[in-house]
């Protein structure tokens, strides 16, 4: 597939089909997460890969109720990781490590794409109840919510700015 056509085409996906996700296509999606560039090679970002029922309603109440994400078959809960605050201090935890992970997750939600998976990306939480729900360290920090799934819906296109109003040459 290409790239810009798969940037194109993917959709923010909130309805899925009750179908599980094939192993082999869960590993394509941890090897797109873990292969994204990251400041510095320290890679300080951690996925939780989430398939238990009772564990999905929890990271829906945290989600401020968006139901949506309990539907699909697997709900990834991606992290950054202080431990990058050592190299590049608050420039890194505050900044960095938060690009680490959109980079990860945007490499990873193309992957879907282009493997028939449908994703959206959910950052409307509340980060003290995901860090109950999952039980998550001291150390991490979940920073997107990204269901995944075979949609069983997709939507048309949004509109998008025009080049003239994004983009600006100096």
């Amino acid at each position: 597939m290409e790239i810009l056509k798969a940037v194109r085409e993917r959709r923010s996906i909130r309805n899925f089909e009750k179908r599980e996700i094939p192993q082999n296509l869960v590993d394509t999606l941890i090897d797109a997460l873990i292969w994204a560039p990251s400041a510095g090679n320290l890679q300080a970002r951690k996925f939780y890969f989430v398939q238990d029922a009772a564990l999905k309603k929890g990271l829906v109440a945290a989600a401020l109720g968006q139901g949506f994400i309990a539907e699909a078959p697997l709900v990834i809960a991606a992290c950054t990781d202080d431990m990058i605050f050592g190299r590049y201090g608050d420039r890194g935890l505050n900044l960095y490590a938060i690009q680490d992970v959109a980079a990860s997750i945007m490499g990873m939600m193309l992957v879907a794409h282009e493997n028939g998976l449908g994703t959206v990306w959910v950052g409307a939480f509340r980060e003290a109840m995901v860090i109950e729900a999952l039980d998550l360290p001291h150390n991490l920090r979940p920073v997107a919510i990204v269901p995944v799934g075979y949609p069983s819906k997709i939507p048309s296109p949004p509109q998008r700015v025009s080049r003239q109003s994004a983009i600006e040459f100096r």
